[in-house]
């Protein structure tokens, strides 16, 4: 285990150093000047133009404004936003309590809804409500949640005047901020449910077919000890390492929905750094969230083989 954590570490760190090299390079030479809103404002001349330009290294090679990036990122100074003219980490990082409650919560109401959801539709197969949760999950699955977010909105904020529908992140109290919550944890989280209940379903659709399990029922064992001790206990192996792998998600935040709900969060503050062109601010946000990816990875595979113990890495 200990070389194999080894070898994906090695792997991990060049395959960062690359997505890094990637992006920073098609963002730098994306089309647009970050600075182009100050050329028509009448307050700043020639000369404080191409200072800031100095400044802030736009005129430098490439190569040099990476590695001034990357040297500065790895010791947390995250520059300055073009924008905000702010520190990008505290930007950001101010960003991350909202991103967690919001996304954070309908990630774990879509695994509470779609573990449960999964494992019935599995045990009654071809049953009704088989043939319902089927139909959620494909529904949910197909529908995107720029739809469903202003379905919602149209129903629920607007018609009905229930509920928020712009989130207020100067709102007070936990019941205030519950209400204005409810419409996306519900959006994110009925989608994420979808998709996961049809992995729930097929794992166990293959568990409770094997050997091991009809042995169980063979025995007397009571229905509900062979589906939980027996059959879920094993099924989950494989939707424990999706859900590892969708963890990443939480801290990226959930870029569309953050938008049509104004939800003051990572996702949001993505979309406006690429409009801007504020490169600091994209490149801490779509790096962080890389590393997060390759990390939970690795946590996938650890976990993959702690559960099972018939998978072995050497």
């Amino acid at each position: 285990m200990a070389t194999y954590l080894l070898r994906r570490g090695l792997i991990s760190i060049i395959s960062l150093i690359a997505i890094s090299m990637v992006v920073f390079s098609i963002t730098a030479l994306a089309p647009g000047d970050p600075l182009g809103e100050l050329a028509v404002n009448p307050g700043y001349t020639a000369e404080a133009r191409q200072a800031m330009r100095d400044k802030y290294g736009l005129d430098d090679p490439l190569h040099q404004r990476y590695w001034k990036w990357a040297s500065g990122y790895v010791v947390g100074d995250w520059d300055k936003s073009l924008t905000t003219k702010s520190s990008v980490r505290d930007y950001v990082l101010g960003r991350v309590p909202v991103t967690l409650a919001i996304v954070g919560s309908s990630f774990l109401l879509g695994v509470l809804i779609a573990v449960p959801i999964g494992v019935i539709s599995a045990i009654k197969q071809y049953s009704l409500f088989d043939q319902f949760a089927t139909t959620f999950a494909f529904i949910g699955f197909s529908i995107p949640t720029f739809f469903s977010g202003l379905l919602l909105i149209a129903l629920f904020g607007i018609k009905l005047d229930w509920l928020p529908f712009v989130f207020d992140s100067t709102e007070t109290g936990f019941l205030p901020n519950l209400r204005q919550s409810i419409m996306p944890i519900t959006v994110l989280g009925l989608a994420g449910a979808a998709q996961l209940t049809r992995f729930v379903r097929a794992s166990m659709l293959e568990t409770i077919n094997q050997d091991y399990v009809r042995t169980a029922r063979a025995k007397g064992l009571r229905e509900q000890t062979v589906v939980i001790l027996h059959a879920m206990r094993n099924a989950l192996i494989p939707v424990v390492t999706i859900i590892a792998l969708q963890i990443p998600e939480i801290f990226g935040g959930a870029v569309i929905t953050e938008q049509i709900f104004r939800v003051p969060g990572i996702g949001q503050a993505l979309i406006r750094g690429i409009t801007d062109r504020d490169l600091p601010v994209v490149m801490a946000i779509t790096f962080g969230v890389a590393v997060l990816v390759v990390v939970f990875n690795v946590i996938a595979d650890v976990l993959y083989a702690v559960l099972d113990p018939r998978i072995k890495y050497s």
